[in-house]
């Protein structure tokens, strides 16, 4: 099975990593969980760290017990990067090759396959920024899953909704059978 870093960004959908963290892991991958620190606010990292049985990864200075910087070893061992839920913001540094944190600095530095779940504002999914980011990204063979179309967090009914953890896992697993894929 494989190594999957599960990034978390900040949306109300954080809460539904921890469902895809524990189906990850009992289809046997070994799963990272690393948290931005607006994630923080959703979910818990005690609650990841338990389903994936793992610890889980919230700053860049997180390591203690090594001179190498955790963050590269993690990115260097990752066969997946697995975007869950990623915000217009986490989309935009990963467009812009910014990394203000531990997880966008992980992205950059992976050479694994990415699968991106968007979740956010329907009309933020729409703006022609987020667009243009989308369309950069899988121009460099970043493979993404949704959003869905529904009832959003904020009220209103549109597309922007992190798509069904069944599909992001069943996705994720699939994409870790076949090949390693294309790399960014």
């Amino acid at each position: 099975m494989g190594r999957i870093i599960l990034g978390v960004s900040g949306s109300i959908a954080a809460y539904k990593s921890a469902d895809i963290a524990s189906q990850l892991t009992k289809l046997g991958h070994s799963v990272t969980a690393v948290m931005t620190t607006d994630a923080r606010e959703f979910v818990t990292p005690l609650v990841l760290q338990t389903l994936s049985k793992n610890p889980v990864v919230t700053g860049l200075y997180d390591e203690k017990d090594s001179w190498r910087p955790g963050h590269i070893q993690l990115a260097d061992e990752a066969e997946l990067i697995l975007l869950a839920p990623a915000t217009a913001h986490l989309i935009a540094n990963l467009t812009c090759g910014l990394a203000p944190d531990v997880l966008t600095a992980i992205c950059l530095a992976a050479r694994a396959p990415f699968l991106i779940a968007p979740a956010m504002n329907g009309k933020m999914w729409q703006h022609p920024a987020t667009q243009r980011n989308v369309a950069t990204l899988k121009d460099w063979h970043y493979n993404f899953i949704g959003p869905d179309e529904g009832m959003l967090s904020c009220g209103y009914e549109g597309v922007g909704r992190l798509w069904p953890v069944e599909g992001i896992v069943e996705r994720a697993h699939t994409m870790l059978s076949n090949t390693k894929g294309p790399t960014p």
